[in-house]
């Protein structure tokens, strides 16, 4: 049976080289049944899920700003200036009262010495960053095998470092994984920089068979099995389940099956040695592209990652350019959500792992990321707040908060040993965490790459 799944390798003989490297060529062609432009039809679950992690996503970079100072508090006086520095879209004084919001993950309190507002963690929110830390670390070997796959489906065996460490979080990286995976791991690993780029990358030491193996044969293989469809109809299908309110009609429905028996490449296999200029070979191609997008999307954790972030490895994985428009065209396997930033943002989610927009699947780090979605959506009725605090929130003003001097804040703090230091509106005085800024701005980086891409 394995046999029977595997792919066929010389499907098309080698002929004479093309004249252009391999890597140059636009492999998408036109000559697909499958309509090309589609309407993006809304998945309400999918939807859901993302103004969850909307809310999420500011209040890690909350907790960010907190945990990146020594004593892991911080005056509400300067989340303000911190959030418009950062680019939260507060205006002014909001980003206190958003914090309020949230008293299952914040905790605001009165300082007994500076009668001053500052904030902090709740017991429950460091709860949930250890148990996302042990679930992190148990699934360290797993993150490993991710990796070596990744790099694998690249061309030429290697990726930069820079591209991988901003996806780090969807493939379940730690942050130091250059040293605790890529350098712990030589065997498996080489890290190198290029002399031409300056870059750092990631080259796999030695391609392994059995990793080379797509998520999608494997369910194949339990959809023969269980199902007992047509061996010949399942052979190079992909799950096809369309959103609610998706119209099939009867042409489009036979260019999906038309389609679905269209052979093609492993994302794994080198093609390099085949003849791409053929309209077969094309049609081939841009069935891989479909290949190599789902079993991306099954590397990761959670089964979704970023339209920005998947462009990243584009040149290196011969992606299309235009991939919004090239997703939109198999929206029964993949859904794209606009949801999350204001429509700046495109996430990317695997259909066939969710229900109802809940993983099938869950792993470990997943539940423990999902909890703190949990905490966010709890009411703030059930915390325990100060009523004179919350009763406040609307007659509170900016100089009610930072009217205590510089001079005796320096003072009481140098005699009860407080670890906070003063701003004085001078650059480079914040202590922010290096990743946290950077992930701010990685969407932006590689223009040259990510041209026409949405």
């Amino acid at each position: 049976m394995l046999v029977f799944f595997s792919y066929t390798r010389n499907l098309l003989k080698p002929r004479s080289p093309s004249p252009l490297p391999f890597t140059s060529i636009m492999l998408m062609s036109q000559s697909t049944s499958i309509p090309k432009k589609q309407d993006r039809v809304r998945d309400h679950g999918f939807d859901k899920y993302m103004e969850v992690e909307k809310k999420t996503r500011k209040v890690l970079k909350f907790q960010s700003l907190i945990l990146s100072q020594p004593s892991q508090t911080l005056p509400i006086s300067r989340f303000d200036s911190l959030a418009r520095r950062l680019g939260l879209g507060f205006k002014e004084n909001e980003a206190a009262a958003y914090l309020l919001k949230f008293p299952h993950v914040f905790e605001i309190y009165e300082h007994p010495v500076l009668r001053i507002l500052f904030c902090r963690l709740t017991q429950k929110a460091l709860l949930q960053i250890e148990q996302e830390k042990q679930a992190l670390h148990a699934q360290l070997p797993d993150a490993v095998t991710r990796l070596r796959k990744l790099v694998m489906m690249s061309n030429t065996g290697r990726l930069r470092l820079e591209h991988v460490r901003i996806a780090r979080k969807e493939f379940g990286l730690p942050d130091d994984f250059e040293y605790s995976v890529i350098l712990k791991y030589p065997e498996f690993f080489r890290l190198f920089d290029a002399r031409d780029t300056r870059n750092k990358y990631i080259e796999i030491v030695e391609r392994d068979p059995e990793l080379a193996i797509c998520a999608i044969e494997k369910v194949r293989e339990r959809e023969y099995r269980e199902k007992g469809l047509d061996a010949e109809d399942v052979r190079f299908s992909f799950l096809v389940n369309f959103p609610p309110g998706f119209k099939v009609g009867k042409y489009y429905r036979i260019a999906v099956w038309k389609w679905q028996r269209v052979p093609y490449w492993s994302p794994y296999e080198n093609v390099s040695g085949y003849d791409l200029r053929s309209l077969e070979a094309l049609k081939r191609m841009e069935k891989r592209a479909v290949a190599t997008i789902h079993e991306l999307l099954s590397l990761t954790v959670e089964k979704k990652i970023s339209l920005e972030r998947i462009a990243h490895f584009r040149m290196a994985m011969n992606l299309p350019k235009k991939l919004k428009d090239f997703l939109l065209q198999h929206q029964g396997i993949f859904y794209v959500s606009t949801r999350g930033n204001y429509g700046k943002l495109h996430t990317v989610f695997l259909r066939e792992a969710y229900r109802k927009g809940e993983l099938i699947e869950p792993n470990d780090l997943y539940l423990a990321r999902r909890k703190l979605g949990e905490l966010v959506l709890l009411s703030s009725r059930k915390a325990k707040v100060d009523k004179e605090l919350v009763s406040s929130r609307r007659d509170m003003e900016v100089d009610d908060i930072v009217c205590v001097r510089p001079d005796y804040m320096e003072n009481d703090l140098k005699d009860f040993g407080v670890e906070y230091e003063i701003e004085h509106d001078e650059e480079g005085k914040d202590n922010l965490d290096s990743d946290f800024v950077s992930d701010d701005i990685d969407e932006t980086e590689d223009l040259d790459e990510k041209e026409d891409t949405v």
